[in-house]
């Protein structure tokens, strides 16, 4: 999952199981008046449309869980959590090496592990995949498989760069320029999101050497994801979206990533701060500051959390509201 300050997700990360289990039936297809469209989503939409999860491989985080004193682990896969959250779009992201690269899976197996998570996929509205996942892992070598991916699955709409890092990024501008080129072979348009935390914002703000490399890093994508890693900084989350804004290209999007579990201290995010962000971004999302939202995410969504149930409650009770502006 999100990587914390220092320990991050490039040590903290454990093993997780690789196999995926087909989804229910589609969470969105049958809400009225919302997108059923995976290739072209609406300009006006309901909430719902613009709600999505951060994946990764079921019981990908149970170590870490097991450090906050919660044993036995998850075992939610990606698209079980999208179905009990009933949000229509994904982010898959490879942590720890899993799902294993189709290149070590093609040969005895009729599906590769990557196929088999997209297939489970397939209800689902969007899926953007991981070129670099979890603590900075992949890079350009990854994105021929994305597109390969996306050449067979309509809904998979672009790559995720998770944990690339600002201070020290895992790509340089150049090469996340040639992932660019390389998503151009799939014939239909292909975005580009990132992970950015908090703290990467603030410290390249105060420093100008910094925040120019920054911004260089920032133009190369289409949608800016802004995570909290410690929750007991969100009640400063207007001040650091200000900050992001700052140094964003104007016309680059931006989504707020929602933590269900605060990693940083061990639990879940008290339900009051779980609230505060969520409203939050909700209205931002009608005033169109942000383009979308994002939870995080199905490993920790079976230990019965207040901050999970309160989620899966929210998205029931704002999801089918209406946007006024036109957000894609």
């Amino acid at each position: 999952m999100k990587r914390p300050i220092q320990m991050n997700r490039r040590t903290a990360i454990q093993n997780a199981a690789a196999l995926a289990l087909a989804a229910a039936a589609s969470p969105v297809a049958a809400q009225a008046g919302c997108a059923a469209d995976a290739a072209a989503p609406p300009k006006s939409a309901c909430v719902r449309d613009r709600l999505w999860i951060f994946t990764a491989p079921e019981g990908a985080n149970n170590e870490l869980l097991e450090l906050g004193g919660f044993r036995g682990g998850s075992r939610m896969t990606p698209a079980e959590g999208a179905f009990y959250l009933d949000v229509p779009n994904l982010i898959m992201v490879r942590c720890f090496d899993l799902p294993p690269h189709p290149g070590r899976d093609r040969g005895w197996r009729a599906k590769t592990h990557f196929e088999q998570y997209a297939l489970s996929f397939r209800p689902l509205q969007r899926v953007l995949w991981s070129v670099v996942g979890a603590g900075g892992m992949g890079g350009a070598a990854d994105a021929p498989e994305v597109v390969t991916l996306a050449k067979t699955f309509p809904n998979i709409t672009g790559a995720f760069f998770d944990d690339l890092g600002l201070g020290n990024p895992a790509m340089s501008a150049e090469a996340i320029r040639g992932v660019r080129k390389t998503l151009g072979t799939v014939g239909r348009p292909m975005e580009m999101w990132v992970t950015l935390y908090t703290h990467e914002i603030n410290t390249a703000r105060k420093d100008p050497g910094a925040a120019g490399n920054a911004r260089e890093l920032l133009s190369c994508f289409d949608v800016l994801t802004l995570w909290t890693w410690n929750s007991d900084e969100l009640r400063a989350i207007e001040e650091n979206m200000a900050a992001l804004e700052s140094l964003a290209p104007k016309e680059t999007r931006k989504a707020l990533g929602l933590y269900i579990y605060d990693y940083h201290n061990k639990k879940p995010v008290p339900l009051d701060l779980m609230k505060h962000q969520c409203e939050l971004g909700l209205r931002w999302l009608k005033a169109g500051r942000v383009s979308n939202l994002i939870l995080l995410g199905n490993t920790v969504l079976d230990l019965d959390f207040e901050s999970a149930e309160f989620a899966r409650q929210w998205i029931a009770r704002v999801g089918p509201e209406r946007l006024p502006v036109p957000h894609d």
